[in-house]
């Protein structure tokens, strides 16, 4: 059962999924995975990053999740409460949540290293701890700070984006829904301008960040979720979707030069590479979008890349992170070099696919159908 199948068993009345939007989605996250393989060998300098864009991303999921919950959504408040959509974003998103919280537990104690400073001496209690609140979505603070890093979900650090994702979902629920266009409008605006505030003035001359649950980096998250979110709603709400044809192509092409440019500017001129990360979000990613809604899925072998990529997009983005720590100390202690880490890498990316795929076809879709049976309300 794919999660084509799935949606449509859980929502009958849901409108049709937007199949290049779900691989677009497929072929953003598979980028994350090899952005963040790779991270390891920068050496924590941002301009030395290979796949130097790829933390742009999550801001690419944020404006799918705005486009594609208001196509959903919007014209379904006259039957359906606010508890309804909550339950149903529940279950869209927390099954993986969990699974991605324990594979992080699995993998915390082997990946202590020098690089992960406070995995040897964290105790078995204080983990499980932060695995259950990790469980509930609830971020920790520099207290239970159990690997070093400073993560509010440090069994899973991408967690960080979940956090986000579901204030915008409240935020929409309680407030975004009844706006008007002119509201959203202001909003975006506004939202654009702390975006290019952020990043021309950042201190590493990007956007990077958003996972610590202190000021400086909670004012990233924010100013991350807003702009993008809210452009995607306005962009469902204010524009029709042409037709051009199949765009699969063509939209996923765009998405990975953008997000595997090399770093504007270098480090002479940080800024630069802040205005980079403006245009990408506020004028490529919504172009990306449109053109993906815009097109249409044509033949088999198209339509099952498509269904595979959207099928494990969101998957592999909540389970890589966990089997990355493992690897990372890997690194670390063997001293792998990039130019002999081929083997090393090639094996973690494809047990990233795996471990998605696995937890799709015998958990995460299975599980869902059954929620959403027990819990949900039938039209």
């Amino acid at each position: 059962m794919n999660v084509k199948s799935v949606q449509e068993s859980i929502f009958p009345d849901s409108k049709k999924h937007y199949e290049i939007l779900d691989g677009l989605r497929g072929v953003a996250a598979v980028i994350v995975v090899a952005f963040h393989i790779l991270e390891v060998f920068s050496g924590g300098d941002h301009t030395k990053q290979l796949i130097n864009h790829g933390y742009l991303a999550v801001d690419f999921f944020f404006l799918l999740s705005g486009f594609v919950i208001a196509h959903a959504y919007d014209d379904c408040w006259g039957k359906m409460s606010i508890k309804e959509f909550f339950k149903r974003r529940l279950i869209r998103l927390h099954p993986m949540i969990l699974i991605g919280m324990l594979l992080g537990a699995v993998c915390f104690y082997p990946s202590a290293s020098e690089m992960f400073t406070a995995v040897a001496g964290t105790s078995l209690w204080k983990m499980l701890v932060v695995l259950v609140l990790g469980i509930f979505l609830i971020p920790v603070p520099g207290s239970l700070d159990i690997r070093g890093w400073g993560e509010m979900y440090p069994l899973n650090g991408p967690a960080w984006s979940l956090f986000f994702e579901y204030i915008a979902n409240i935020v929409y629920a309680i407030f975004l829904r009844k706006a008007s266009n002119a509201i959203i409008w202001i909003l975006t605006i506004i939202a654009a301008f702390f975006l290019i505030h952020l990043a021309v003035t950042s201190s590493h001359g990007d956007i990077i960040g958003g996972w610590s649950l202190d000021p400086a980096q909670l004012r990233i998250g924010f100013t991350r979720l807003a702009f993008p979110f809210l452009a995607g709603i306005l962009l469902r709400r204010l524009t029709k979707p042409g037709n051009m044809g199949s765009t699969f192509v063509l939209s996923s092409v765009l998405i990975a030069i953008v997000l595997a440019f090399p770093r504007v500017g270098g480090s002479e001129n940080l800024w630069v590479n802040g205005i980079y990360d403006s245009l990408m979000i506020i004028i490529m990613f919504p172009l990306i979008v449109y053109i993906g809604a815009s097109g249409t899925v044509k033949g088999k072998t198209m339509q099952k890349v498509c269904t595979f990529l959207g099928d494990i997009s969101y998957p592999i983005y909540i389970t890589h992170f966990p089997i990355l720590y493992v690897y990372y100390s890997y690194v670390v202690k063997n001293k792998i070099t990039l130019e002999n880490s081929f083997s090393a890498a090639a094996l973690v990316f494809v047990l990233s696919i795996t471990v998605a795929y696995v937890s799709l076809k015998f958990y995460d879709a299975p599980f869902r159908n059954y929620l959403a049976k027990r819990f949900l309300k039938r039209s």
